[in-house]
């Protein structure tokens, strides 16, 4: 993909969003509202995303671990 039409495909791309959306139709103020609101819950869901894959990642790396022979805390205190 040569640079030079990187934004013309990007431009592209927002023109399908606005069809698809259909928020061509919308007024200035309610495209504001409504980017702004789906900016919001893709800033949400890539947050949660973030934290739930490092936390799942963090628990199945101590399992894997434990399985090899290394456990990193007593079962004890995996208990409590």
């Amino acid at each position: 993909m040569d640079v030079r039409s990187t934004p013309s495909y990007l431009y592209w791309l927002f023109c399908q969003f606005e069809l698809i959306t259909c928020s061509y139709l919308m007024e200035p103020w309610e495209k504001v509202l409504f980017y702004s609101f789906n900016l919001a819950m893709l800033g949400l869901l890539l947050y949660t995303t973030y934290v739930c894959v490092a936390f799942h990642a963090s628990s199945a790396f101590q399992l894997l671990c434990s399985f090899l022979g290394n456990p990193r805390e007593n079962a004890l205190s995996v208990v409590k």
